[in-house]
């Protein structure tokens, strides 16, 4: 199996959301996790699969600051 991260599907991205506050998500390539900053949550990214529970979750530190791509 290749160590290369892979990028999440754009398609996938577009339709999830927070099932906490149903808003959008952030995709964080780096920390392969989906950041939700409504909830102050970051859900996981395991064998490129969304996991999309709230006590999967990481609650995100108050000053994180998260930086939106440009589309």
């Amino acid at each position: 199996m290749s160590d290369e991260i892979k990028q999440l599907d754009p398609k996938l991205l577009e339709i999830l959301v927070c099932p906490k506050t149903k808003k959008e998500l952030i995709y964080d390539h780096e920390a392969q996790e989906l950041i939700s900053e409504a909830a102050n949550l970051a859900y996981p990214i395991r064998n490129h699969i969304p996991i999309m529970l709230i006590e999967e979750a990481r609650v995100l530190k108050k000053t994180s600051k998260v930086i939106k791509p440009k589309k």
